[in-house]
């Protein structure tokens, strides 16, 4: 069977897509160049805010989202990645669009928690604002009867600014001192009020954490979703 063909809807933000670039050539464990595989990245930072159409109904990014995707299949894509989480409150919309099967990470990554943690009922959540009103997670853990845990305004603002405030976040400043506190201040909190495992819930938490240790599972969604594509495009 010849391997598939993948396509990162990239820009949401552009290094989280970088990352999820590097993820899957990591991921592939290849002996030479030609082991590699194809993949197309339409990396598109101009498409409207997931964050403000979500939490204050802004101009709906569905048909940039859907546009980009259609490139990616008018490319060559066999199938489709979206890089990033708030996004995929979206999903639905922009999946049924386009004639080529879509891989969820927010399915993936709760999946992947359930091999770390088998029969894990409590699950901490590290995501966006937008993710977490809209239920993204919500959504997915219901299959498996797995709690999101509910996080109070004060520690949710510190996980926001983390990643969007203009003066430390990681989005307008890189890996910061202060982001990289912030996020760990906010994982401490899920731990010490029972988290089973963590979901950086974010394609940029793990670029904010780095190689930081807690003492429970942490999960990646993009180390997820990329090992997740690389067994379709390989059909194993």
């Amino acid at each position: 069977m010849s391997e598939k063909v993948i396509g990162i809807m990239g820009g949401m933000g552009p290094e989280a897509g970088a990352d999820l670039f590097l993820q899957i050539t990591k991921a592939t464990h290849a002996k030479s160049d030609m082991d590699h595989l194809h993949i197309i990245m339409d990396s598109n930072p101009k498409m409207p805010s997931r964050q403000d159409a979500v939490l204050h109904g802004t101009e709906s990014p569905v048909p940039a989202m859907i546009n980009v995707a259609q490139n990616l299949v008018k490319a060559g894509a066999d199938v489709i990645i979206i890089g990033a989480n708030t996004a995929h409150y979206f999903y639905d919309d922009v999946a049924a669009a386009v004639p080529v099967p879509f891989l969820h990470i927010i399915d993936e990554a709760v999946l992947e928690t359930q091999r770390a943690v088998p029969g894990i009922r409590r699950l901490g959540v590290m995501a966006t604002t937008a993710a977490m009103q809209a239920g993204v997670y919500e959504k997915s853990c219901e299959k498996f009867g797995i709690e999101v845990m509910a996080v109070p305004d004060d520690v949710q603002n510190r996980m926001q600014a983390a990643i969007f405030d203009h003066d430390y976040g990681f989005k307008y400043n890189g890996r910061t001192e202060q982001c990289v506190s912030e996020a760990k201040a906010v994982a401490q909190y899920l731990i010490d009020n029972g988290a089973g495992a963590l979901i950086m819930g974010c394609t940029e938490i793990p670029l904010i954490l780095g190689d930081a240790v807690f003492p429970i599972p942490l999960v990646d969604p993009n180390k997820t979703i990329a090992e997740a594509a690389v067994r379709f495009a390989k059909g194993v």
